[in-house]
Formats: structure tokens, sequence, C-alpha cells
């Protein structure tokens, strides 16, 4: 055989050879790539379901800053809510996302960023997490129920109460709280109605240590403030009532510090919210 065609055999054999490599080196990356996306498909699923059903140890870590980050609601009976969302948790874990979350959470092996994003609300979404993407971003999406700012709730109005005019529970919803003067020096009491209810509402707030007769107000905003309203005789407490001339309105009596940010009065705030909690991750 001559030396030509030796040489153009050999040249073929590593031609082949070479292309034999590049497929094995190829199949090889795709595999350790899909290895590393079900990695993080699996870590970043198990964090999201275990933040949304904890709330974290200890169960108030967002008031120190520290300990194992949940975002899971505690309700009044010390019960912890499932695919849940604590509003204040949020905000918190926002604050030192690295720290509890790029750090604690994925190990320092995984970007993330989270969203809330209410439905059926006039609430703006919240995003907190490391801005930009790198490549392959995973995405998973949760249900979930939020609180927003309904600890500051004192009554419902959808949930029947008790009345000191012996109202009809049938044609009006009353409630009462007690209140003393020095609460309005670093509180402020609100009625805040869902925008349905705006102007097809009436309101009297009664309070029992000073006893006037009080003509139905209508109600002509969504937000009315209360403080104003409340009478004392000195230093004392009073029992006070609000009476609204509709059976289960969807209005709320909230509490909330003077330096309360006025624009976040909105009924939405103050109720439980139907939520999608995204979120994404990459390396």
């Amino acid at each position: 055989m001559k030396a030509i065609e030796i040489g153009i055999i050999l040249i073929i054999i590593l031609v082949i050879f070479g292309a034999i490599l590049s497929s094995i080196e190829n199949s090889t990356e795709k595999a350790m790539k899909e290895v590393e996306a079900n990695n993080m498909e699996k870590l970043t699923s198990e964090v999201i379901d275990n933040l949304i059903n904890n709330p974290g140890v200890p169960e108030n870590w967002n008031e120190y800053g520290k300990g194992t980050p949940g975002l899971a609601v505690i309700n009044g009976e010390g019960q912890v809510i499932q695919n849940s969302v604590s509003y204040a948790k949020l905000i918190a874990l926002g604050k030192d996302y690295d720290k509890l979350v790029y750090d604690k959470l994925f190990t320092s092996k995984i970007h993330t960023s989270m969203e809330l994003i209410p439905k059926e609300s006039c609430i703006s979404s919240v995003k907190i997490g490391e801005s930009g993407e790198g490549e392959n971003v995973f995405s998973l999406t949760r249900l979930v129920k939020c609180d927003f700012y309904k600890s500051y709730v004192l009554k419902n109005f959808e949930i029947k109460g008790k009345c000191n005019k012996h109202h009809s529970q049938d044609k009006c919803s009353c409630n009462y709280f007690k209140v003393f003067p020095g609460n309005l020096k670093k509180s402020d009491y609100y009625l805040l109605i869902d925008t349905t209810e705006e102007y097809d509402l009436s309101y009297i707030v009664d309070t029992t240590r000073v006893v006037k007769d009080r003509d139905w107000k209508t109600t002509i905003s969504d937000v009315i403030y209360l403080n104003d309203e409340f009478d004392f005789y000195d230093d004392d407490s009073a029992i006070v009532f609000v009476h609204l001339d509709k059976p289960h309105p969807k209005a709320l009596l909230v509490c909330v510090p003077k330096n309360f940010d006025k624009d976040l009065l909105e009924y939405d705030y103050f109720r439980t919210n139907e939520c999608e909690f995204v979120m994404k991750a990459w390396y």
C-alpha cells in the first residue's frame, strides 16, 4: 500500500476518532448539566415548600434577624397555617437575603429571587432577593395565603359581633373594642372599607362613657379616621362601639402605629390575600 493511501486512512481514522470524542464530551456535558438542573430543581422545591409551611426557628426569627428563616403564618391560636406567607417575615428576609437564603438555605451554591404576587387585589407585587439572572433559570410557583398587615385588624365586620343599641344583626353589623386615652398618643384607629362598599354604607361611632345622640354618617371615603370620634371622661378607659347599617359588609377596624405609611391604608392590605409565590433559581 502506498504511503499516500496509508496517510489518507490515518487521517480518516483520526477524524472519526475526534468526532467520537467530541460526541462523548458533548453527551457527558449534557448529562452533567441535566444532573445539575435536577439537583437545582430538587433543592429549590424543598426550600420553597419548607418556607411556606414553617414559621422558622425561632418562630419570631424576623424580630432578631437571625435563626433559620420560615415564612408561614401563625394564627391567633398558635397554629401554623400551611401554604402561607407572613408579609413581615418576607420583608425581614429581604433585608438580609444573602446571609439567610444564599448562604444558609442554599449553602452558597444557587442564586435566587422571590416574588409575592397578590391575585384579585389592588396590592402591588413584592420582590426580594438577587437582581439579575444567570443562564438556565428555573422557576417554581406556589399558591399561598398572605396576611400583609392583617395583624393590625381589631374587628372584621363580615363576622357577627355585639351591639349596645340592640340593632338587628340582619340589618346592621356592629362591634366594639376598649380604648384608653394613652392609646391615641401612639396609635391611630381607622375604619377601612372595600371600594365596592364605598358610598353604600353608613356608620355610627358610639362611646359608652359619654352618651350622645349620634346620626348615621355616610362613608364618603374608603378610609375613615376614628380617633376624633372617641369621647372620654378624664383619663378613664372607654368601650367604643362601631355600627354599620348593612349586614356583613367588607369593612375592617384597624389600629396602626402613628408612623404607619398612610398610603398603605387600603382594605386589601389588611385582609388575607390569595397570592402566587414565585421562586427563581440559577447558578
